[in-house]
Formats: C-alpha cells, structure tokens, sequence
C-alpha cells in the first residue's frame, strides 16, 4: 500500500512514526511551510518533517493545494491512499478522488461530535468525560465525511490537554493502522455522520484563555486544564497577568465574583456559585511556582478584584 502522509505538528508525527515502525511504503510527506518560532523568530521545520527527513522521506510544503502544482505532484506520485492526520489545509475535490482508497483522516474527537481545529482542548474545556478518536473517509465538508473506525476514552478528572494530547496521538496511530490494514484487507464499514449530533471545537485563541470568574466553579477548572500547556489560563490581579497552571474547586463564597476569599495560605477567588483554590501559577515574568509562593513574595489582601 502506497501511502503519503499528510500532517504537521507533533501530534501527526506520531502517526507517521506508527506508519514507519510498521514498514508502510510512505512515498511522500506533505506538510506546512516552516514557521518563524520563539523570541528570535527563528524558522523552524515541523516535527513531521524533521522526521520524515530523518527516514530519507521526501518532503513537500507547499502553500496551498489549489493551484495545481501539489496535484502534479500527488498525480506523479500515485498513491494509494492519503494520510491525513493534523495537515492544517482543506483537500480539494481532486485531491479528495485521487487515490484508490481514498483519503483518510486521523480526527481526535468521537465524530461527529467536536468537528473542527481544537477537539482535545474543547473536550475538557466543556466538562467531557469521554472523547476519543475516529478514522474518517474525508469529503469536501469539515470534518464531515463517513466514519470508519473509533476509539473511546475516558477524560481524567484532573487530565490536561497536554496530557490527553500525549494519549490521543498514540490511540489514533494505533487506529490508522487498523484502518489501513481493514481497507487494504477490503474489511471495511462505513458509518455516516449523524447531523443532528455534530458539535464543533473552535480554533483556540490567547483571548479565549482569559478566566471568566461568573462563571462556576466546574467550568473555570475545566477551562485551565483545557488550555494548557497552550495559551494557559490566566488573569489579572493587581494590573499583572498571572498565568493559572492548576486550580481546584474550593468550598467558600462571597456575593461578588472574581474577588479574593482567601490570601492567607492558599489563594482563593470567588466565581459563580462558589470559589476556586489556584494550585500552581506563573506570576509575569517569573517560573511557574505555588500560590503559597506567590504570596510568600507579593501579598495579596482580601478582596482584592481579580480582572
């Protein structure tokens, strides 16, 4: 089965590892342009390059898939199936068409629920407690087309987004796999999408991390966990972001939300309906440390508003 692969960040780079130990003829990898990374903005390749480079893979990024020229390529190449696992780019129709088995995406959500760019952190962020990952036939829709195979897991109650991310990317490798031998094996079943159960996973924002205290207590710690270790959830208090890595819900009240319960020994604010205790944080320019540290160093008085 001739294969090309088509995906980015770290997460695809799983996949395709899978793909490589499982000795698959993998023709080609395509993949986004390098990008300017960190303070010096220093061009930097993605990992799925790194490592096709590193497997004698012959690489291609181009800009778009619409003018033709990946087509060509892709045309040369002849594969019989395309892998798609976290590209970052919609496939034309004629892309879509153009091998044998088609194209097949690695989605991390339990389609169709939680369809789009962000299904990990969007499934903590709302308080899932199971999420999962499919294998789909892919048409020209998002995320749309005929379910192949799934996955189900549960979300830990305290599970990061980084570390459903580390199990995700390992259960859909491991999926793919199964996917490919069923199609190359002519075993497999197709499943449409039920429209009246599709939600959708947003593109994650910096702003969308700012923590909304009138919200509850369930939905702020779910939202913490969901955005980190990117962008991670912060606030303010006392004019300086403070970047919040772990909280848990607390027992005390107060009338107004967002306001400091409890600076003593612990940290505390007031939201809807209740309170949350911050754990772990990243003050402005400093590491990450407890809260107790935090206050250790810089007080906070009682009722002082956090924005």
């Amino acid at each position: 089965m001739r294969i090309v692969f088509m995906g980015t960040p770290d997460y695809a780079a799983v996949t395709l590892q899978k793909l490589i130990d499982e000795k698959y003829d993998i023709a080609a990898v395509f993949a986004q342009p390098d990008k300017p990374v960190g303070r010096k903005q220093i061009l930097t390749p993605p990992p799925t390059k790194v490592l096709a480079e590193q497997n004698n893979i012959p690489v291609y990024q181009p800009k778009t898939l619409r003018d033709g020229e990946a087509l060509n390529i892709l045309t040369d190449i002849n594969p019989d199936v395309i892998v798609v696992v976290a590209y970052g780019k919609i496939l034309p129709k004629e892309i879509l068409d153009l091998p044998k088995y088609g194209c097949i995406n690695g989605h991390a959500s339990l389609l169709p629920k939680l369809r789009g760019a962000s299904p990990i952190q969007w499934a903590i962020v709302t308080g899932e407690s199971k999420t999962g990952v499919s294998t789909m036939l892919m048409d020209e829709g998002m995320d749309t087309g005929d379910i192949l195979d799934t996955v189900i897991t549960d979300i830990g109650s305290e599970e990061t987004a980084e570390e459903l991310f580390d199990r995700l990317s390992t259960m859909s490798a491991d999926l793919m796999v199964t996917t490919l031998e069923k199609a190359k094996n002519g075993t497999l079943t197709r499943t449409k999408q039920d429209e009246s159960l599709a939600t959708y996973a947003p593109i994650i924002k910096k702003e969308m991390a700012h923590i909304d205290f009138s919200k509850t207590a369930d939905e702020i710690c779910n939202a913490i966990r969901g955005y980190y270790s990117w962008p991670c959830a912060f606030c303010f208090i006392n004019g300086k972001r403070v970047k919040v890595i772990k909280a848990k819900k607390a027992t005390s009240t107060a009338k107004e939300c967002g306001v400091v319960i409890d600076s003593d020994n612990k940290l505390v604010v007031s939201c809807n309906g209740g309170s949350v205790e911050f754990i772990t944080v990243q003050p402005e320019g400093a590491k990450a440390m407890t809260a107790s540290q935090m206050l250790n160093g810089h007080p906070i008085a009682k009722g002082t508003v956090i924005e």
